[in-house]
């Protein structure tokens, strides 16, 4: 017969390893985490079992781990998320000792106030109080109506397409927040930044302030109208190196956030992140 004692040691033994352990990939006091967007080619449960092999402690989650393949359910889904579900999602990064530090949701013109609404929904019901969103600049108004509400962040992201209305410029943030809240803020990616012929450290120390998050990747600049290649870390011009040394002097408290983006059909997701978390350590030595 077994005693209380017994049955409690037979229930704690019963629970994952990973309830238990919390993945610490703070690197000299910076925190090195994934876009989950990094794991594309596989499930959300695959995402997490590939973060926690490398060891990859911080995400920021990818909405396309959480909505429909179908894009033509992708609105309904939006406007009716399934919150019982979204809130297993966080359980399971919970689970595997994975700290979900913000929700990937990207606003556009044509949602509706209740796609755009929701959007903070579902951060609520993540967890989180940090969306990074691939949107439109003059976007800025409808969305920090609701950031304001739900006390939540948004960091617009810049890419280096340099087409009109949307993030690629200093000066694109410098507009969208104009006469916003604190919670209008920068998802700056130092690829990209670079390739639009930018300097991310320079940018980083003027603006860590509204900084939430960093996407790490390599690029070439743009040429001849041409997009700068995505390439291995360390063999573009971006200066990962140089944007991680300043997160570990001046001690930002701004996850960077490996988004692997060089890779073609057919490579080893998990070994090719694994390399750029390497090389991210090494830059950090």
């Amino acid at each position: 017969m077994y005693t209380r004692r017994d049955l409690g040691k037979l229930a704690l033994a019963s629970l994952p390893a990973a309830a238990f352990a919390k993945i610490n990939s703070k690197i000299d006091g910076v925190m090195i985490g994934a876009q989950t967007y990094s794991f594309r080619d596989r499930d959300l449960d695959g995402c997490i079992a590939a973060m926690s092999e490398i060891g990859l402690g911080y995400a920021e989650l990818y909405q396309g781990h959480l909505e429909p393949k179908d894009k033509t359910q992708q609105v309904a889904w939006r406007e009716n998320p399934p919150i019982d579900e979204i809130k297993g999602a966080r359980k399971k990064f919970d689970d595997a000792g994975i700290v979900l530090y913000a929700f990937n949701y990207s606003f556009r013109d044509n949602f509706s106030d209740r796609e755009i609404e929701n959007g903070f929904v579902i951060a609520k019901a993540l967890g989180v109080n940090k969306i990074t969103a691939s949107s439109n600049v003059d976007l800025s108004p409808r969305i920090d109506k609701y950031a304001v509400k739900y006390k939540t962040y948004v960091g617009m992201h810049n890419h280096a397409s340099m087409k009109p209305n949307e993030f690629s410029t200093p000066d694109d943030w410098k507009k969208a927040m104009a006469g916003r809240s604190k919670y209008i803020c920068i998802n700056l990616d130092i690829g990209h930044f670079t390739a639009a012929g930018f300097d991310p450290v320079q940018f980083l120390e003027q603006h860590h302030d509204k900084i939430i998050t960093l996407h790490l990747k390599d690029r070439t600049p743009n040429h001849d109208g041409k997009q700068g290649d995505n390439l291995p870390f360390g063999q573009g011009k971006t200066n990962i190196k140089g944007v991680l040394q300043l997160l570990k002097a001046k001690k930002y408290p701004i996850p960077a956030n490996i988004e692997y983006e060089y890779g073609k059909p057919g490579m080893d997701t998990v070994a090719e992140v694994r390399k750029c978390f390497e090389y991210c350590k090494a830059a950090l030595a």
